[in-house]
C-alpha cells in the first residue's frame, strides 16, 4: 500500500501537513508532496477536504488469497539477550494451534548478536526461526521493527501471528496490522481453532470483564493477537527438537529511523516479578488500610513470595500499580496464590485463576473468591495471618 497525492485535486490548503504524525508531507510550490518519511499510516487521507490523498494498493490487499497463508508465528521478544517469559508461553500456545491446523510454528527474532537464542526458540517449540541479527536492531524502535517484521510476514506468509501484550507487543502489533491491512485482537485470554472453518477464535474480556467476546478475522491474513503474559502455559524445553534457523536479510536505512537512542538509563527500582513468581500473597480492600500490607509483606517474606494487590488497593494508594493482579493489572500463574481480604470480582479472578493452588482468606463466607479457591478460610485476616506467620516460623517452613 502506498500513499499518493493527486496533484490535479490538491489546492495547497496544508491541512494534511498538520495531520501527519511523521512530518512526511512537504509543501512544494503550493502542492502537497509525500516524502520518504511516510509510513503509509493513512492519517492524512480523511482530513483532506478535496480527497486529493489516496492509498494505492489497498483493494488488492483486501482481495488476497487467504488460502496461501500457512503456519503460526510468534514474535520472539527478547531484552538484553534474554527471551521474555511470554515468548516461551506463546510458543506453547502456537504449538497447540499448529497441531490443530496441521502446520508449522515460526518464530521471529530481532536484535544484535541474538542468533544464539534461536536454538532456545526451537527447543520451546519453533520449527523455523527467522533471525534478524543487525546491530541497529539492538534496541526496540517502532518503525524499523515494523518494517522488518512486515517483510518477514510477507516472505513466510503465516496464517496467525502472536505477540505478547507487553509494552513492546502492544506498540508493535497495531502498526503491523495497519501495514498488512488485517485485524488485531488485543489482550486475548484464549485462542482456539474453529473445527469447521479453521479460523482462529480469539477470546478476550469486554465491557470491563463482564462478558467474554470471541472475535474472528475470516477474510484477512494473517490473523493477529496480543496475549497477556501468564495466560498461556509454556511447554517443557526440549533441546533435542529439530528446527530450521533462517538468517533474514535486513533492509533498513536511515529513513526507517525517525528517532535516535542517545542513552539508556535503567531504573534502579527493583521491579515486581509477579509473572514468574512461584508464590504470591495478595491483599485486598479487606486489609482496611495501607498498614495492612505490613502483614502481607511479613507473610510473603516467610514464604519467599512476591506481594500482589487488588485494584482497590492500588486506587487507594495502599500499594503501587506494579503489584496489581487482575484484568487491568498482571495475569499470574504461580504454584500458590494466597488471597487475603480480596472479595474476588471477575476482573481480579481473570488475573489469578490460572494459579495452581489458590488459598482464600475472607470473613465473608459468600465472597466470590471462594468459588475459585482450592482452600478457604472464613475469618478475620488480621487474626489469622499472625497465627499463620508464627506457625510457619516455628516449623521453619517457607518457599516451594
Amino acid at each position: 500500500m502506498k500513499t499518493l497525492v493527486v496533484a490535479e485535486l490538491c489546492i495547497g490548503c496544508e491541512i494534511c501537513v498538520g495531520s501527519c504524525p511523521y512530518a512526511a508531507i512537504d509543501m512544494v510550490e503550493g502542492l502537497a508532496i509525500i516524502n520518504d518519511k511516510c509510513t503509509n499510516c493513512g492519517a492524512c487521507v480523511e482530513p483532506c477536504p478535496q480527497e486529493a490523498i489516496i492509498q494505492e494498493g489497498k483493494i488488492e490487499k483486501e482481495e488476497a488469497d487467504i488460502s496461501s497463508y500457512h503456519g503460526v508465528a510468534v514474535f520472539a521478544e527478547q531484552r538484553d539477550g534474554h527471551l521474555s517469559s511470554v515468548t516461551t508461553q506463546l510458543l506453547g500456545a502456537a504449538r497447540d494451534l499448529a497441531s490443530d491446523l496441521g502446520t508449522q510454528v515460526y518464530a521471529y527474532l530481532f536484535g544484535s548478536n541474538v542468533k544464539g537464542l534461536a536454538k532456545d526458540l526451537v527447543a520451546y517449540g519453533a520449527d523455523k526461526v527467522y533471525v534478524a541479527d543487525e546491530p541497529r536492531l539492538e534496541h526496540y524502535q517502532t518503525l524499523p521493527y515494523t518494517k522488518v517484521i512486515v517483510d518477514m510476514i510477507n516472505q513466510s506468509k503465516p496464517e496467525i501471528v502472536l505477540y505478547g501484550a507487553t509494552h513492546i507487543g502492544r506498540d508493535l502489533a497495531p502498526r503491523v496490522a495497519q501495514r498488512l491491512c488485517t485485524g488485531l485482537t488485543a489482550d486475548c485470554t484464549k485462542l482456539t481453532i474453529d473445527e469447521e472453518t479453521k479460523n482462529l477464535f480469539q477470546t478476550r474480556p469486554a465491557f470491563g470483564g463482564n462478558v467474554m467476546a470471541t472475535i474472528m478475522t475470516p477474510n484477512h491474513r494473517p490473523q493477529m493477537s496480543t496475549v497477556r503474559p501468564g495466560i498461556m502455559k509454556e511447554k517443557p524445553k526440549d533441546d533435542a527438537r529439530p528446527g530450521e534457523i533462517i538468517d533474514f536479510q535486513v533492509e533498513v536505512t536511515d529513513v526507517d529511523f525517525l528517532t535516535r537512542i542517545i542513552e539508556i538509563v535503567k531504573d534502579e527500582h527493583k521491579g515486581v516479578n509477579l509473572e514468574d513468581a512461584k508464590i504470591i500473597v495478595s491483599g485486598g480492600r479487606g486489609l482496611g488500610s495501607k498498614e495492612g500490607f505490613k502483614l502481607i509483606q511479613e507473610l510473603a517474606d516467610v514464604l519467599g513470595a512476591e506481594v500482589g494487590g487488588s485494584r482497590p488497593t492500588v486506587e487507594n494508594d495502599w500499594i503501587s500499580k506494579d503489584h496489581q493482579v487482575g484484568q487491568t493489572g498482571k495475569t499470574v500463574r504461580p504454584e500458590l496464590y494466597i488471597a487475603c481480604g480480596i472479595s474476588g470480582s471477575i476482573q481480579h479472578r481473570a488475573g489469578m485463576e490460572p494459579s495452581k493452588i489458590i488459598v482464600a482468606i475472607n470473613k465473608d463466607p459468600v465472597a466470590p473468591i471462594f468459588t475459585v479457591a482450592d482452600y478457604g478460610i472464613v475469618g478475620d485476616l488480621h487474626a489469622i495471618l499472625p497465627l499463620l506467620i508464627q506457625e510457619l516460623k516455628t516449623r521453619g517452613l517457607g518457599g516451594l
